[in-house]
């Protein structure tokens, strides 16, 4: 009986998902509708894979275990094998296609280090909040909340970061030709994985496996599937979108909406959305945003996930504990990937995988933030901390 009621739920939330993929294939493009998709995979995998970057970091820093953060590696290494090529032609398919490549300045490195600290107090980063919240965690939705609130008051206060001194963006490729590009990233991945590896085998004498065995359908799956099917779907996401997967660009423009629904200012006067881009997704439907179909997109895949799984996840509302946690957290994650060029996704994975220096430049105040939201979790009652 648990199993026909799973496949039951399971068929109820893939019906859902199609049917708004066909709402929104008839409303705004087929391209929205296959980024719908591509977001419900990603959510699928997240879930199954258990694919956070928030518990990756923790584990790594306060335990030091590198299984997570091994996993990220290898997803990292395939994204970039799979973008050189198509990068360096500009094209896939006929389409063109762009890397994220974006300056390395003070606001990149206060930003990383804000959105450090705030995906420890808030429980996950943008991927992990999304398929958290959309795998049903009343805390997360918490998070999301002030998530979207943060880079809407990052955004509304933009002449205060946008100016900050920077030097101009690099990409490797464009020094040295994709193939000698592609080696010196991988080099690099390399170089961290020996790392992390030497750190958790002198604290623990061996290597936790990140590979194994799983149930496609219901999970959990190791670690490694969940890196390949990102890398893949990673992959789709360059080719249907036109650039990287991105999460965190569409929380300042939710929360711009909202203030305009609202009726408590007019965004479209805010420095921010004075960019010709952004100026433009301002202004058009919702649903004709590329990042805000695949983060919906992404919540409905793990809610499906959730429910072919089986697993009970804790309904219970967060203590008030949890929810300060949630909204420090949620603010400073915000703040962090609004001035900081995104979230681990955009910056450290989609950075490094387009050959960019700020890729790299990213993750060290990232890591960084990331120990000092691990010293403050028990102050808000939250598990973990540093033991001597």
């Amino acid at each position: 009986m648990a199993w026909l009621s799973r496949r039951i739920a399971a068929g109820a939330w893939a019906g859902l998902v199609a049917a708004a993929a066909l709402a929104l294939w008839q409303a705004e493009s087929g391209r929205q509708a296959l980024l719908w998709l591509i977001g419900a995979a990603l959510g699928v995998t997240l879930l199954h894979a258990a694919f956070g970057f928030a518990g990756a970091f923790r584990a790594l820093l306060a335990e030091r275990r590198s299984a997570g953060f091994r996993a990220q590696l290898v997803l990292i290494g395939l994204t970039a094998l799979l973008f050189a090529p198509a990068l360096a032609a500009g094209e896939v398919a006929g389409g063109p296609v762009r890397g994220f490549v974006f300056p390395i300045g003070l606001g990149l490195v206060l930003g990383a280090f804000l959105f450090g600290i705030g995906m420890q107090i808030g429980g996950g980063c943008g991927s992990g909040t999304l398929y958290t919240a959309g795998g049903g965690a009343p805390r997360m939705w918490v998070t999301l909340a002030a998530f979207v609130a943060g880079a809407t008051l990052a955004a509304w206060q933009s002449a205060l970061w946008e100016g900050l001194p920077a030097f101009p963006p690099v990409a490797l490729a464009g020094l040295a030709g994709w193939p000698v590009a592609a080696a010196l990233t991988l080099s690099g991945l390399a170089a961290l994985w020996a790392l992390v590896a030497a750190i958790e085998r002198r604290r623990h004498g061996s290597l936790a496996p990140i590979g194994g065995r799983g149930s496609l359908l219901s999970g959990p799956w190791p670690m490694l599937w969940g890196a390949v099917g990102l890398a893949t779907l990673g992959f789709a996401t360059l080719i249907v979108a036109g650039r990287p997967w991105a999460i965190t660009a569409a929380f300042p423009l939710w929360g711009a909406r909202v203030i305009d629904a609202l009726g408590l200012d007019d965004p479209a006067f805010w420095p921010y959305w004075e960019d010709p881009t952004r100026t433009e997704a301002l202004f058009r439907p919702l649903f004709a945003d590329r990042t805000t179909v695949m983060d919906l997109g992404i919540m409905a895949g793990a809610a499906l996930a959730a429910a072919l799984s089986g697993r009970r996840t804790p309904r219970s509302l967060p203590r008030p504990g949890e929810a300060l946690a949630s909204l420090v957290g949620g603010l400073l994650l915000g703040v962090g990937a609004t001035i900081g060029a995104g979230c681990n996704i955009s910056a450290w994975l989609g950075g490094v995988a387009s050959g960019s220096l700020h890729g790299w430049a990213w993750i060290v105040p990232g890591l960084a933030g990331n120990a000092v939201g691990v010293a403050l979790r028990p102050l808000f009652g939250l598990p973990g901390g540093f033991r001597a």
